[in-house]
């Protein structure tokens, strides 16, 4: 389903974030892309979620290579494909839980009722519907994250995207993040996780664990 065919990438001349990275990953799986701050974890899944393009080298994603697509039908794949869970949340920290959901949706001009009807379903299966109305900024860490994967969640992508997912998480919030990483898993999303929180090394649902090491998989 997806696949990274020889990437290698430079932000500056000369310093490769990726080099020459070949992975296949299987519809349906979990992996995990284990590693140190700075190894290309991350980098690797903005080339999936087609945030940046590869200096050399493609992303395949269902047949289709992602990699060369024009920004405008970037955003589309990601529109129609990717749950981007962020490190930081990336919330609009002045606009309500609501809003923030509602976001993805926004470019798809679906009518009023399925719009809200989305929204309401993202909202009450990651158990934040009671914050509706509260601006973001007001929310504690665990709910903020909440939303965060509410949101990444409100088009049924088939992909899901996390980038150090517990890095701003307690043992207790991180714990309850991992439960909803088995739940998605068994509606056969396809995950991917970037991290080097040891809490996701060894968990009976993931199908892989990949090490990152110097923009290399070890």
């Amino acid at each position: 389903m997806i696949e990274l065919k020889n990437i290698t990438k430079e932000y500056v001349p000369n310093q490769k974030a990726l080099d020459n990275v070949s992975l296949q990953i299987k519809e349906g799986e979990l992996v995990v892309l284990k590693g140190a701050s700075g190894s290309g974890k991350s980098t690797m899944l903005s080339l999936i979620a087609a945030l940046g393009k590869p200096t050399t080298g493609e992303v395949v994603v269902d047949n289709k290579v992602i990699s060369k697509l024009p920004d405008n039908f970037a955003a589309l794949y990601r529109r129609e494909n990717i749950g981007f869970i962020f490190q930081k949340f990336h919330l609009i920290e002045n606009l309500s839980v609501y809003e923030n959901i509602a976001t993805p949706l926004i470019p798809s001009n679906l009518p009023p009722k399925e719009f809200s009807f989305l929204v309401q379903n993202a909202m009450d299966r990651f158990e934040i519907a009671h914050k509706k109305n509260v601006i973001v900024k007001q929310l504690s860490g665990g709910e903020q994250q909440r939303v965060a994967i509410a949101r990444a969640n409100v088009n049924n992508p088939k992909i899901i995207l996390a980038d150090e997912p517990t890095a701003n998480l307690d043992a207790k919030l991180s714990a309850n993040f991992i439960e909803i990483l088995r739940e998605l898993k068994k509606e056969k999303k396809t995950i991917v996780i970037a991290t080097h929180d040891p809490l996701f090394f060894g968990l009976d649902f993931v199908d892989r664990e990949v090490e990152v090491k110097n923009g290399v998989i070890v």
